[in-house]
């Protein structure tokens, strides 16, 4: 596997907070959640109720699309990632490992368990600002 830039598992390991963008019969949707990097993997882990759009939408078509950025107003420091991936139902010990990393971040999240998702990586671009502005960094799984 291609090696991610340190950048990029820096900036995902800061953050907490992605947008996930789902899509069915080109009715695309999106839904903000919590989510736990696993460096490893290169899996975003997050909980998310089989009721709700996008887990619907997952189980019909599992190619996702996201974002992870730093809400600034300074251009100077505008830092952010896309990526585009595929979810799963992670099982065995996947799900163990999965599971111990999001508690891991979201220790309250044994106060409501909720089914556990993963979204393997397949492509990231990572727009740093701080190192010129529009500088991308990209990694594609292969």
């Amino acid at each position: 596997m291609q090696e991610f830039d340190r950048r990029i598992i820096d900036f995902l390991c800061e953050h907490h907070v992605l947008t996930l963008a789902s899509s069915v019969n080109d009715n695309p949707w999106c839904a903000s959640l919590f989510y736990a990097f696993m460096t490893d993997e290169r899996l975003l882990v997050f909980t998310s109720e089989a009721h709700t759009r996008h887990v619907k939408d997952m189980m019909e078509n599992n190619l996702v699309a996201g974002a992870v950025v730093l809400e600034t107003r300074r251009v100077g420091v505008l830092r952010g990632i896309q990526f585009q991936g595929v979810i799963q139902k992670p099982v065995g010990r996947l799900a163990e490992k999965a599971r111990r990393a999001y508690l891991m971040r979201f220790p309250y999240a044994l106060l409501k368990p909720a089914p556990l998702w993963v979204v393997e990586l397949h492509a990231v671009k990572f727009t740093d600002n701080r190192l010129g502005f529009g500088k991308k960094i990209y990694w594609e799984r292969e």
